[in-house]
């Protein structure tokens, strides 16, 4: 074989096919979010552009006393961890960030990864693996890395219909009821910005004896009255088992954790590859996220913004007919319905208006449902991010000559 011959071929197949992803280079600008400056090839787009698709919700990314409390801490201890978390990785800042976020949960303990992919790979791989005999019942929209680690642990897995729990109690009625049971789901769908059943998941997996896991990475910081996510906002806290977040959305920083039970979270670190073989992050990284949460447990107002921002985008986009995807969270996935007007529209709208939203094409959603999701944030709300954003899709839908609502 001619292995970069085949490495060509298969590239440009995706570039054919319009799902080849193109790396848009910006230069975030501390204190002008949701402003930043374009630094790539391109000599169409404008010097400054807005970005409408960064994870960094609430801001904290950008955040003063964040970034202070990670740069006293590179003065006061230095830049890396040193090793593994066993092995010399362990600062008293994991161990503070980890109280705080058990804390925030109302669990027992929490347990800190690299990454919000390596938390749901490990955590699901782990529990699919050493629970003998274990079923794992997954939503049918789950993210890949949950399903990557269902795929890892080797347990059988049942797929649901997305947020169908009918479909999920009959899945579970069919199965030995000895049998060890975890039912894997997300909060907040971040394609399509719905937000699951989760009091009525809950129900029916504890009438089966089985564990429930929520992914929350899209609602940690935005839901709840301290901000934990969506569990919180519906009083669900001492009902769900295992709850999975993210430290790189609305945290700002990187990782990714799990909390729950004492003997739950000691099972996962004791047993779980993707935490013991790996080098612990940053102590700054992991005092900059302690802070923003400490933070993000007060930001009741930075809330309210990114909410109303969203409303606003959604309901002034809908009034011109544009087809925005009947979301329930903040997220604003606009649909497109074709890879290569979608690539289009993206490039006009940085071009032409300085607005950076990507498109999301296939394998992220399927083929047919291709869109521009925005991701709003409380700095949108000043000045005319909003009204402009509304303004350049619109004329973007006319130039393109893209389907509208009926």
């Amino acid at each position: 074989m001619n292995y970069n011959d085949y490495f060509e071929q298969q590239l440009g197949t995706l570039k054919e096919d319009g799902n080849y992803r193109v790396f848009t280079t910006i230069g975030r600008q501390r204190g002008k979010y949701p402003v930043c400056k374009y630094q790539g090839d391109r000599t169409d787009v404008p010097e400054h552009i807005t970005v409408w698709c960064s994870n960094d919700y609430m801001a904290m990314g950008q955040n003063d006393a964040v970034a202070d409390a990670m740069k006293a801490t590179i003065d006061d201890i230095g830049a890396g961890a040193g090793g593994t978390r066993n092995i010399s990785g362990t600062t008293d800042y994991h161990v503070a960030l980890e109280k705080s976020i058990a804390d925030w949960y109302q669990q027992e303990d929490s347990l800190v990864f690299t990454s919000g992919y390596v938390a749901n790979f490990t955590a699901l791989g782990t529990l699919g693996e050493k629970l003998p005999n274990c079923i794992i019942y997954s939503d049918a929209m789950n993210h890949n890395s949950m399903i990557e680690g269902m795929r890892r642990s080797r347990a059988e897995k049942r797929v649901f219909k997305h947020n169908d729990v009918q479909d999920l109690e009959r899945l579970l009625a069919q199965d030995d009821p000895e049998r060890p049971k975890v039912v894997a789901f997300e909060s907040v769908y971040s394609m399509d910005g719905d937000i699951a059943p989760i009091a009525d998941i809950i129900r029916v997996a504890q009438k089966y004896n089985a564990l429930t896991y929520c992914d929350e990475v899209h609602a940690v910081g935005m839901y709840g009255d301290t901000g934990s996510g969506v569990c919180e906002q519906l009083g669900l806290l001492e009902e769900i088992d295992i709850v999975q977040g993210t430290l790189g959305k609305a945290v700002g920083q990187v990782g990714g954790f799990i909390t729950g039970s004492y003997n739950m979270v000691d099972f996962v670190r004791s047993f779980g590859a993707g935490f013991i073989f790996t080098t612990s992050l940053p102590p700054a990284v992991i005092n900059g996220a302690f802070k923003a949460i400490e933070l993000l447990k007060e930001a009741h107002q930075e809330r309210k913004d990114l909410h109303e921002v969203a409303t606003q985008l959604k309901a002034g986009m809908m009034a011109r007919k544009l087809p925005v995807m009947p979301s329930t969270s903040h997220i604003v996935p606009v649909l497109v319905g074709d890879a290569d007007l979608c690539k289009q529209a993206s490039d006009m709208l940085l071009s032409d208006y300085g607005i950076y939203v990507q498109p999301i094409n296939y394998p992220t959603v399927a083929k047919g449902t291709e869109r521009l999701r925005f991701s709003p944030s409380p700095a949108h709300i000043n000045g005319t991010h909003v009204a402009d954003a509304i303004q350049a899709m619109d004329e973007v839908f006319d130039k393109l000559g893209l389907s509208r609502r009926g």
